[in-house]
Order: C-alpha cells, then structure tokens, then sequence
C-alpha cells in the first residue's frame, strides 16, 4: 500500500495554522471531489476547476479576519500561505479574486514577494460596504508556468466594529389624537436602524423619551425601550394643551454606544366634551292641515359652546315620546345644527286633534369624563314640543279624467270647439269652481271658466316648435272658492293629425362652387315637414326652360330627398339662380330658388373673391324691360335703313360698294377650286357668305360682258357729292359722308354677328365633353358620304392665280380664314 501525504500552511499575524489532508489511492472506495463552498462565485466554476474525477489531495477552505476601519500602517501582512509541495520546486505564489483583481476594492490585497506567499492589505475596509472576501490561491511551478496543486479558495472576514450611529427614516413626525385618547392605545411606534453587523450588540437599538414639551404631571408620554411604542399616561385637557413635543432618542449597545434622536409632534383633537346642547325654547306649537305631508314643518334650536362642525358640536335628535305612528321624522340640518321636523304621513283629524312629541337632543360624540372613565348616563334632559293638528275640510277639485286626450287635424280654424274639460269636488258641499288656462306655449285654445269649453283660438300647426311628437300640451287649473282656496290641476293633449300643407324646401338654398372643379354633380337636399305620405321621396323639376337655363344646369340621378345638379358648362365667375320645382309625393309642390355662386378659389375649395354683380337667369321685370328695349332699338334701325333704301331709289342713286377698276365681274361661285379642302368650323362661312352687298341697276344703262361676266361701267354718276377713281380703281368719297357712315353701320353689324357666332362656336369646342352624342331612336347603320378629298379636281381647270383675282368682296372672308377677327 502506497500513501501520498501533502500539507498548506497558513500564517497569520500572530498565529500559524496548518492544514494536512491525506488520501490512499488504492483502496479509495469514492470518488474524492474538490469541496468549493456555495459563496464561491461562478468565475471559478471554470472548465479548469470542473469536479474532478479522482484525486490525491483535497483543500480546505479556511478563513483570515481582519478588522473594519484599521487605521494600519500600509501595506499591512494579512497573514502568509504556503504550499508543502514547493519543497522540490521553485514556486510562485498568486491570488486572484474579488479585492484583487475583481471587483469591489481591485488592488486591496497583494502578493508582496510571490516566492513567500505573503499577503498584504493596502488601505482601511468598511464592513458596510464589503463584509467579505473569498480570495482564489495558487501555486505554479516558476520555470514550467504549470500548477504544482490544485486551487485553493479561502475567506477574509471583516470583523465589525461600532461605527454606525442608529438612524430614523424621518428626522421629524406628526400625529393627531383625540382628546380622550386610551391609555391602551399606542400613540405611536418608533423604529431606527443600524447598519453595523446584524444580531450584535453594535446594531441592537434601545429607545429613550429624553423629552417633552411642554411637561406637566398629567398627562405623561412614555415609551417602550425594546419595540418604540409611544403611550399616554393620564389625561388629556385640549384647553390646558393642544399639542406635545416629544424628543426620541435611539441608543445601541455597542462600545462605545452610539444614539441619535427625532422629535415627534403630537397634536391634540378636541373632543367636544367640555359643552352640552340646549334647546333656546322649551315649548312649540303647530298647526298641520289634515291629509297632508308637510316637510319641514318645524325647525328647533339649540346652542353648544364647542368648536363648530365638530361631532361634538353637531346635535342629533331623537322624538322620545308621541310618534308611536311613525308619523313624524326629525333630522339635523347639518350647516345651522338646528332639528327639522316633518310630517311624514297624512295626518287624520278622527285620530287625534292633538298630538304631544317629546324631542331630546345630545352630541354625536357621546360625553366621556377622563377622572371617571365612563360616559354620563344623562346628558341632556329632553324637552317637550306641542304639535297642534286643526283639520281642513277642504279637498282640491278633481279633473275627470286627469289628462284629456283629443285628437284634431291640424290647419283647425279659430272658433273650433276642441271638447269639454270639466272637474268634480268631493267634499259634502261642492264649491263653485274657475277654469283658467296656465299653460298654453303657442296660446291656441281657451277654455271657459265657467262651463270648461275648449276652443281653439289660433289655427292649429302640428309643425310649429311647440308640438313635441304631434303632441300639444295645455294645463287647465280648476280653482274652487272654499276657504283656503283650493286648486285641481288637468292636462289636455292635443294629438294633432297631418295635413299636405307643406311643400317641400331647399335644405341649402345657398351654394358656392368653384370655377375649377370641372363638371362635379352638385347634390341638391330638400326636406318636408309633413309626414308621410306627404313628404318625400321627391321630384325635382327644373322651373325655367329658358336655353340659359338649359344650356347651363341639368338635373342628374335622383336619391330620394336629393338629386344631382350637373353644370353643363364652365362659367364665369358670379351668382346664378336656378329654379327648381320640387313635388312631394302628392304632387304638392312650389317653386325653389337655388342660388349658386362661381367663384375662384385659390386653394381649390375656398371662394377667395367678392362677386359684386349677380347674374341672374330668370325673367324679372328688369330682363323683360331690357329685352323689350332692344327689340323696339333693331326695329328703329331696320326703319332707318329701309328709308335710306327708299330715298335713293327715288332720287336714281346707284350706291356701288369700293371696287378695284377692270375686275368689276360677276361670277358663279358654285366651282369648285382645285386646292385642297380642309373642315371648317359650323356655319362660319356660311355668314361670311351673307356680306356680298347687292347693288340694284336699272336696265336703262350699259353693261358689257364679257362671256358670262357683265362689267359694270365706270365712272359711277352720283347726283350728291363727288367721287374718284384712283389708280387701283377704288372709289373715293370728297364731299358727302352719308356713304360712309352707312356703310360704316353695316360693317359694324356684320363685325357684331360675326363676333356673336364665333363665340358660340368657341364655347361648343370648350365643351365638347358636355355634348355628348345622344341616341334618341335606334335606326341602324349610319351611311357615311364620301369625303370631299374625293372628289378630283384638277389644277389645269382654273388659272393659277384665281385666288387673287376674287377682289375686294372676299376680303372678309380672308380675315375670317386668317382668324383676324379676335373675341
């Protein structure tokens, strides 16, 4: 049998201590594992400190102390470790661990010489920061670097000294008590805390009433030294003293002892046990009609010198005697402390005419005596009240039923008799009674005072403001003349049937649309107050069927109480009237007005511009006078132009338009050209073709032709003024400009019709997309001509330059062609 034997060494400052342990390979009948405590932390849990499979040796941990707060000197020898095994080796010595090399405190101790094993302490520890160290010790072998044994784990312990003083949470308290507050009754508990080593004498608290103010032989605050309750010995007088201070001292038991202090102020609630309540009148008395319920029929007094609003200044009552019945109720009016008594159930005449109530009164708080200790028995000696009951014979009348209900059409004229509203009295001998109305909102009905006829004395409207649900309300009082008067209350409700006789109305008569939406449905809402069947779904029309009307506004798609208008075209910006009729479902209907405002709009939905100058679209007064007025203008000027006609017939004046000499012809302007034909706009030459200006020639003079052209012969003999012919053939005017000026006004007119069409073909083109085809009749396939770039026509079938010898008559047609005329 072999047997291997290794030894630590630890020494200390005073002490040495050696560990030895020993194991027999052979006949090791269990695995010997290395013993880490459960404090060692996971750094040393490595893959190199794993349980071990089997072993020669085994560590013990043992543990070094060291004093909290040694003032040194620095560094100071902790203790010194060493290692048998180092013997037959050149050894070092390393630590390693919290205190070392980890935190908290790295660098707190060292290895001075790693040849020795000697360990050092540099500075002053704190227990109450670090109790503890478990430091890591290993021995390696100098040359190799390899371990000569396995680790070794042992603890510095921290030894506590008395260095912590015990602490309050709170340097100041506050506390209330009542003034009879119970000796048994803690006033309050005090705790501190010392942060020395727990279960030791240096953290085990003692407390100590060093103080109180202001002192007196009663009352007397005390105070456990073990748990800190605070008691009270003797009684408290709150007109004597209000509040205490007290000061609290907390003492440990270490050496030397250390305390600290908090003062504690104690506040004293008066309990209201100095006054009693007293009644300021001993007797009352009461008059209750009979059969009535009367709150508050009574209010009683008293007085109590305490502090107000206190429980023990405020009174409650009680009725001792006389409300066997339960016919009464008192309770405390909690601002005046006075007792409000009520008559809770009717009272009968036959019962009793008097009844006698016996009413006490005492504090919430009941009074307490400290020298006694028991309450009083009685406090106060109650008082009587006299209550007097005197009977009435009086009922009030009774409506028959108490609510009417009559039912009319609305529209009912005044004078209508609505029905009969009368009341009935139950007493022995009935009273006369009064009718009067005293409530009637819209002031429709009158009722006789003497007979209780209804009639109606305005025209009945089921949708006026005051009609709630069809419903009229109207209160009738029947007043009798008994002695008090006596007053019976009824209602009338008028339920009130529809009649058609309301048309239907825009919603919103008013809109505002902006210029650049393009073509958006406006929805158009309008509303009825009938009921059905008198009101919607409705059918809009549009009133006006004027072509401003019609070629601006065009009603779409119906919903029921709406309908979609569509704007046909863009507008200029201003206000448009739209009339509208708008039916309901009995064809009932009258004709709306729908204003509608173009505007533009910078953001695209707000109008950010003033139109000043409405435009309307209906005919009023103003547009027929206006219409009226240029018709009688046209017609003056259709008379002035006939009569100019008429007097150069007379007098022989021929009247040529200007012509250049030598192409005076006539020509047949059915041939075609051979240039090449292009779309022109509808109907612009067709007016361009009406300005030929037709010039009467008697068969008196001479006219040459030339084929199928006649020439006109110049010069023109004219019996006013005198004209020339210039170089170019064009004649001139010298001395009289009637010529002119007429020739003037009808080239204005022509300009004028001109102007009128080409503005009308402008605005087909902008709105092309409003003018839609539209198939009225389906009558199948559309035959389509042949262009006009089919039919042939060749260059050598006119002259070259024919264009240009069309003369001064075309002119107007060039400019037209040459879009000379600007809108």
């Amino acid at each position: 049998m072999n047997s291997h034997t290794s030894s630590i060494f630890i020494r200390g400052h005073a002490w040495r201590k050696k560990v030895t342990c020993a194991s027999n390979l052979p006949y090791e009948k269990e695995d010997v594992t290395q013993e880490l405590t459960n404090e060692a932390p996971e750094l040393y849990r490595s893959d190199s400190l794993r349980p071990l499979r089997r072993t020669k040796r085994a560590w013990v941990i043992t543990t070094m102390e060291l004093q909290e707060e040694d003032e040194g000197p620095f560094p100071k020898l902790v203790g010194e470790l060493f290692n048998n095994n180092t013997i037959h080796h050149f050894a070092t010595y390393l630590i390693s661990g919290p205190g070392v090399d980890l935190y908290p405190d790295i660098g707190l101790f060292s290895i001075k010489n790693d040849a020795d094993g000697r360990i050092y302490v540099h500075r002053s520890i704190d227990r109450e920061r670090n109790s503890s160290f478990l430091i890591r010790f290993d021995v390696t072998n100098k040359k190799t670097g390899e371990k000569i044994d396995t680790s070794l784990f042992f603890r510095i312990k921290i030894k506590d000294i008395n260095d912590n003083a015990p602490e309050f949470p709170m340097a100041e308290y506050n506390v209330m008590i009542k003034e009879n507050h119970s000796a048994d009754k803690p006033v309050l508990q005090m705790t501190a805390f010392d942060k020395d080593e727990q279960h030791t004498d240096n953290s085990r608290v003692a407390y100590y009433l060093t103080k109180q103010t202001p002192l007196s032989d009663e009352p007397r605050f005390t105070i456990d030294p073990t748990s800190g309750l605070i008691h009270i010995s003797g009684c408290l007088n709150y007109a004597a003293a209000s509040s205490f201070q007290l000061l609290i001292e907390a003492r440990d038991h270490g050496s030397p002892r250390m305390s600290s202090t908090a003062i504690v102020n104690v506040a004293v609630e008066d309990s209201e046990n100095n006054y009693l309540p007293v009644f300021l009148k001993e007797k009352y008395e009461l008059q209750i009609p009979e059969g009535k319920e009367q709150p508050g029929a009574l209010r009683l007094q008293v007085k109590d010198l305490d502090s107000p609003y206190t429980p023990a200044w405020r009174a409650k009552y009680n009725i001792v005697q006389g409300n066997e019945k339960e016919e009464f109720m008192i309770e405390t009016d909690p601002e005046t402390n006075e007792g409000i008594l009520s008559v809770i159930k009717p009272l009968d005449y036959e019962g009793a005419i008097q009844r006698r109530l016996v009413i006490s009164a005492v504090n919430e708080q009941p009074i307490f005596t400290c020298n006694a200790s028991k309450k009083w028995t009685h406090p106060v000696t109650p008082i009587t009240a006299s209550v007097s009951v005197s009977i009435v014979r009086n009922d009030a009348p009774q409506f028959d039923p108490p609510i009417l209900i009559l039912q009319k059409d609305e529209g009912v004229k005044p004078g209508t008799k609505l029905g009969k509203y009368t009341a009935v009295d139950s007493d022995v001998v009935p009273n006369k009674m009064k009718y009067r109305v005293v409530h009637d909102p819209a002031g429709w009905v009158n009722v006789d005072e003497n007979t209780g006829l209804v009639t109606a004395v305005k025209e009945l409207d089921r949708e006026s403001p005051y009609v709630n649900n069809s419903v009229y309300s109207v209160i009738v009082h029947a007043v009798d003349d008994g002695v008090p008067p006596q007053t019976g209350t009824g209602t009338i409700l008028l339920y009130l049937s529809d009649i058609n006789d309301n048309t239907p109305k825009l919603v919103a008569p008013f809109l505002e649309v902006c210029d650049q939406e393009g073509i958006i449905p406006l929805i158009i809402k309008a509303e009825d107050n009938d009921l059905d069947p008198y009101s919607g779904p409705f059918i809009f029309e549009l009133a006006d069927n004027s072509d401003t009307v019609k070629h601006n506004w065009k009603l779409g798609r119906r919903f029921g109480d709406s309908v979609e208008l569509l704007m046909l075209r863009n507008l200029s910006p201003g206000d448009y009237l739209v009339p509208l009729n708008i039916l309901d479902r009995q064809g009932f209907s009258e004709t709306e007005i729908l204003n509608i405002r173009v505007c533009l709009c910078q953001d695209g939905h707000t109008c950010s511009e003033q139109i000043t100058e409405p435009m309307k679209v209906g005919f009023e007064s103003g547009a027929i006078a206006a219409i009226l007025a240029t018709l009688l203008l046209l017609l003056s000027v259709t008379c002035v132009l006939l009569w100019c006609t008429c007097a150069s017939r007379n007098k022989e004046r021929k009247v040529y338009p200007p012509f250049e000499e030598g192409i005076q012809t006539l020509m047949n302007y059915n041939a075609e050209s051979g240039s090449s034909w292009t779309q022109a706009s509808p109907d612009a030459v067709d007016h361009a073709m009406q300005l030929i200006l037709h010039t009467e020639i008697k068969g008196g003079e001479q006219i040459d032709q030339v084929g199928n052209t006649k020439l006109l012969p110049p010069p023109l003999k004219l019996s006013q003024g005198h004209y020339d012919l210039g170089s170019s053939g064009i004649l001139y005017s010298r001395s009289d400009a009637s010529f002119g000026r007429l020739l003037s006004r009808i080239t204005e007119t022509v300009d004028e019709m001109l102007n009128e069409k080409l503005f009308h073909i402008s605005n087909l083109e902008d709105n092309v997309i409003v003018y839609q085809p539209r198939v009225y009749v389906e009558e199948g396939e559309l035959d389509r001509c042949s262009s006009c770039m089919s039919i042939p026509v060749t260059d050598d079938e006119l002259p070259v330059d024919f264009l240009n010898t069309l003369g001064p008559k075309f002119t107007v047609l060039e400019e037209i062609c040459q879009k000379r005329f600007q809108l």
